[in-house]
């Protein structure tokens, strides 16, 4: 296993909780350093009054000795009507102006999700024509941009057939992929074969668990092959070496800081 590896935390931990969770960004910069990871991956829903202040959300990660991986967000469009293109691209390169100011930086594009009626093939073109017209902003703005596939209700991208449609569609230099362990484990019979097909467009990780069932687990609980991802993961030929870990699970809806310094420690176990 490589030794370069850097190990993330992905706020949807405390996202997931809704209006049980009463903090800030601050809050989750704290418990994720004190968790002991060295970068984050923040969403739009979390960033808070750091939204549209870039120094100043820079000045907060080197007080937690943090660095911004990705700038992760999502649309209320899912990504696949047409008519909202035009507005999730001005999203889309605020963000990136946004990440622009962090060296290495990514913006993570959340999975197309069916939000309206019509044919499910007009969808996979939609949403298709987003993530390009996405990655061209990026790498105008030398920001790299990547897909993040999901498995939560009405994702469009759940199984690999889904995977290998949707990937089919995207140009490769200008969008890249954020695999997921859990959400790959719930939709496709062989997550090993998904990352080597679609090595060459993995930028970074996403690590979490699922048990047999596909209920989320506490990482290193359930029958993600951990090790194994990371190989796969390390030898691609994009990789920017960050392995970020977001958890779902029942504990740590309980307590999420509690949670990612657990996950913290397990990863240790594997070597990073």
């Amino acid at each position: 296993m490589t030794k370069d590896l850097k190990v993330g935390c992905q706020t949807f931990t405390w996202e997931m909780l809704g209006n049980a969770f009463a903090g800030g960004p601050d809050d989750l910069l704290r418990a994720i350093s004190q968790g002991g990871y060295s970068g984050i991956e923040i969403t739009d829903t979390m960033i808070g009054h750091y939204a549209g202040k870039p120094a100043e959300f820079a000045a907060a990660l080197k007080d937690n000795g943090l660095t911004l991986v990705s700038f992760a967000m999502g649309s209320k469009s899912g990504f696949t009507v047409k008519e909202e293109i035009g507005t999730d691209l001005e999203a889309t390169q605020r963000w990136i102006d946004f990440a622009a100011e962090f060296p290495g930086a990514m913006v993570s594009i959340g999975s197309a999700t069916v939000v309206s009626e019509g044919p499910r093939d007009d969808k996979f073109a939609i949403a298709a024509e987003f993530y390009n017209r996405a990655g061209e902003l990026g790498k105008k703005s030398g920001v790299d941009v990547a897909v993040h596939p999901s498995s939560h209700h009405n994702t469009l991208l759940f199984d690999r057939a889904d995977y290998d449609r949707i990937f089919a569609l995207l140009d490769g230099d200008l969008v890249g992929w954020v695999p997921d362990t859990g959400h790959i484990l719930r939709g496709h019979a062989d997550i090993l074969d998904t990352l080597r097909t679609y090595q060459d467009r993995i930028r970074y990780l996403h690590l979490k668990d699922v048990d047999a069932g596909g209920k989320w687990a506490m990482l290193g609980k359930g029958v993600c092959d951990t090790p194994a991802v990371i190989d796969i993961v390390a030898a691609a030929p994009k990789f920017n070496g960050w392995l970020v870990l977001e958890e779902e699970s029942d504990t740590a809806a309980a307590d999420p800081a509690a949670a990612v310094k657990i996950n913290r420690q397990t990863m240790r176990g594997y070597g990073a």
